[in-house]
């Protein structure tokens, strides 16, 4: 299975993360041979952030945009990938969601600065917001790494892919994208499935088993089942690993995933109401928030093509 990449969103607000973002968009839309959209979305009554007062609205609009286009053009620079700059006026999640439904776009990237807490409670943030609205997958930057800029050769080197498997339908589409970069990469696929406490403790009560013996199945039949994920054909064309883990599911991919120097992060988003993905978060969304890793996440309402 082969995902098709044509079309790439790369948002970008001109800070240093998302300039790193569109590196990475560049990057991946020369590997793919994809057209990419390097967006910005201006948000006119936060205007001051380019150096303007609300004198002339019309005028004020036209000086932002072109100041916006002039900013985009040379951070791509001399670029032989095709690519179209795209400047849009509103809120910056919708305005993104639009623009991937107007391009058919079959992938957006954006970068965080992982807020947490009361700050993103209150605030929120446009990656939360996209992991809401968006019906394709969604490639979030966190840190800054290789060093690209103007005039030198942009590449992703992805070495190891990792993939967090849980066996619902969400992370099965996750791995199926995994499994397609892997491929395209030539890099690692590891599969992980972390056992969460609750469960954990079940395996350690007295039963008709004894506790060890009781793990020791468990174990041994989740191992299996997520080699059993893995196409027998792979093994021609990458190296796979499937590791079970036990603890909470977002600290022990976060620790594999640094302990094992992992490239990318590929996991499923499930659908949370709106109070709960706030207050709570998903494992998605905890992993975002304390990984410097990036982080794919890939939607249910998405299937990669065969």
């Amino acid at each position: 299975m082969k995902i098709r990449v044509e079309r790439i969103i790369c948002a970008t607000d001109f800070s240093d993360y998302s300039n790193h973002a569109v590196s990475y968009g560049l990057a991946l839309a020369r590997e793919f041979g994809a057209r990419l959209y390097v967006c910005h979305v201006i948000d006119l009554p936060a205007a001051t952030v380019y150096g303007e007062t609300m004198i002339d609205p019309g005028a004020l609009r036209s000086r932002i945009i072109d100041f916006a286009l002039g900013e985009i053009g040379a951070m791509v620079g001399a670029e032989e990938t095709e690519w179209e700059p795209v400047v849009t006026i509103g809120h910056a999640a919708d305005e993104i969601a639009r623009l991937s439904r107007e391009f058919e776009a079959d992938l957006v990237i954006t970068a965080t600065r992982s807020r947490s807490g009361l700050t993103r409670l209150i605030l929120g943030s446009v990656t939360q917001k996209l992991l809401q609205l968006l019906s394709i997958p969604l490639l979030i930057i966190q840190a800054p790494g290789p060093e690209w800029g103007p005039g030198t050769e942009r590449t992703i080197g992805l070495k190891r892919i990792m993939v967090g498997c849980d066996f619902s339908p969400n992370s099965q589409l996750a791995f199926e994208y995994g499994t397609s970069l892997a491929l395209q990469f030539q890099a690692e696929l590891h599969l992980v499935h972390v056992i969460p406490p609750a469960v954990f403790e079940d395996m350690l009560k007295p039963g008709e088993q004894s506790g060890d013996e009781y793990k020791k199945n468990l174990r041994e039949r989740l191992t299996e089942r997520l080699k059993a994920m893995i196409p027998a054909e792979a093994e021609y064309w990458c190296e796979s690993k499937a590791t079970l883990l036990a603890g909470e599911p977002h600290e022990e991919l976060v620790k594999y995933a640094t302990v094992n120097d992992i490239g990318l992060i590929v996991l499923g988003v499930r659908g949370r109401g709106l109070m709960e993905t706030l207050l709570v978060g998903s494992t998605t969304d905890r992993v975002l928030r304390r990984t410097t890793c990036p982080v794919l996440a890939v939607s249910p309402a998405v299937k990669p093509e065969d």
